[in-house]
């Protein structure tokens, strides 16, 4: 596809996350989300970042298939996720399910430092080249259990993850910094919920939950 085009398609889909977010205010509790966030989703290419097949649908609002039986989250969820994270520029995040490198990209685009964990070794690889072409040169990832985290770069600023356990993981709240914030869809397959966990100061933790979502399992619970 020509360059021009994909601007288009990719004009349409930041007007479509726009559209999204004000007909769920409700529900996420803003009309609108972060002006950072939304430049970062302008500024990926996430054509680069999908199977080359599927780069025609890359900007559609919908997941598509990346193969290992997972998934590109549909761009509204990865804007969501990202925008309820508030990642300040000094922030380092934990990402655990880099996929295809997608949202590792956007989140460079926000903060100082991104490592991110992925389970499935030639997904990794293929994330790692993507990564790599987009100059994406604050994002460290490794081939592992995102279950157990990355302990030796804890703690975390803030904890995305990609991916749905039944539970939230405790090694992944113990990595949250007091004062982090993590977004994780977490529940049964048919009743998940992204949830928004925040640590407090004295470490009590709080969670709430916004959408109701379908991820692919978190591997290795």
């Amino acid at each position: 596809m020509r360059a021009e085009d994909l601007e288009a398609l990719r004009e349409d889909m930041l007007a479509v996350i726009a559209a999204c977010a004000f007909a769920l205010r409700g529900t996420i509790g803003k009309s609108a989300l972060d002006d950072r966030v939304m430049r970062a989703m302008g500024k990926v290419p996430r054509h680069e970042f999908v199977p080359i097949e599927l780069q025609p649908y890359a900007y559609a609002n919908i997941p598509l298939p990346i193969g290992f039986e997972k998934t590109i989250s549909q761009p509204f969820i990865v804007a969501l996720m990202t925008d309820l994270l508030d990642i300040k520029p000094q922030d380092s995040v934990l990402e655990i399910g880099t996929g295809l490198g997608y949202q590792a990209a956007v989140l460079a685009q926000l903060a100082r430092k991104v490592y991110s964990v992925e389970i499935i070794e030639e997904l990794g690889q293929k994330a790692k080249q993507r990564l790599r072409q987009q100059r994406c040169s604050n994002v460290e990832l490794k081939i592992a259990n995102g279950y157990h985290g990355w302990p030796e770069h804890a703690p975390f600023d803030k904890v995305i993850v990609t991916a749905a356990p039944d539970l939230i993981p405790p090694l992944l709240i113990h990595q949250l910094k007091a004062g982090g914030k993590m977004v994780i869809p977490a529940g049964l397959p048919d009743a998940q919920k992204l949830i928004l966990a925040e640590k407090h100061a004295n470490g009590r933790v709080t969670t709430k939950e916004t959408l109701s979502v379908r991820f692919s399992q978190l591997e290795g619970t």
